[in-house]
């Protein structure tokens, strides 16, 4: 599938599908969603709740690695919170790597210094747990969402789908099915969507679901939690 390289709102670069005018990230600031829906609504919101825990280790699965983005920023905000983190990214088609160093995150994020950690990202081996710092692991894995089978093994999901109206499969009950079977108890998901037909299919396997303001371009995302 074509994939090109353009500038969201916000400076940063995201890579658009033209065959499904889709993009990988908000065409209304692509580093602006990612720190509103998964940083701020997600991570912290996370530690937050964990604020009394000493040496806090926090297992994420990222729906969708994609460019990175997400993986790398959570990379940037472990450091700030004084916490590890095991961080497991699913991808069925993996951005290729002429695309990658065409995107100006490092830049953006005013860490030019690291831009061979975020290319390393991508230049690492799959299905292997990699440690990108003392802090921060990687593990990157290569097949579908439908085929992920871990139980009660992480703390946070970020649900960074393509959206339904492209792939509405990614965003029925099957999946929130094992997006709630993989999350240990209180674990929370977040995602950038908000349609209705999303929330409930995360109520019907369990999840307990609030409404949150959006990120720029969208008036209300979601955050879901598994409370047994």
């Amino acid at each position: 599938m074509k994939r090109e390289i353009i500038i969201t709102a916000d400076g940063s670069a995201t890579i658009h599908l033209p065959d499904w005018n889709e993009q990988y990230h908000s065409k209304h600031g692509a580093i602006q969603e990612a720190y509103h829906v998964f940083i701020k609504h997600g991570l912290h919101h996370f530690v937050g709740q964990k604020m009394a825990d000493k040496d806090l280790d926090i297992t994420i699965l990222e729906i969708g690695f994609g460019t990175g983005l997400n993986a790398f920023i959570t990379l940037l905000e472990a450091l700030k919170l004084n916490c590890s983190v095991r961080y497991t990214g699913v991808e069925a088609y993996p951005v290729a790597l002429e695309d990658i160093r065409r995107l100006n995150y490092t830049n953006k994020l005013d860490v030019p210094n690291l831009k061979n950690v975020f290319e390393q990202f991508h230049e690492i081996s799959w299905d292997e747990v990699h440690n990108i710092s003392e802090t921060f692991k990687l593990e990157k894995q290569q097949k579908f969402f439908e085929d992920i089978k871990d139980q009660s093994r992480f703390d946070l999901i970020y649900f960074d789908a393509f959206g339904a109206r492209v792939q509405p499969e990614l965003w029925e009950v099957a999946i929130f099915k094992r997006m709630f079977e993989a999350l240990k108890e209180k674990g929370v998901l977040v995602t950038y969507a908000a349609k209705g037909s999303v929330r409930r299919a995360m109520q019907e396997v369990g999840f307990t679901v609030e409404r949150l303001p959006g990120p720029p371009g969208k008036r209300e995302m979601l955050r879901a939690t598994k409370l047994l």
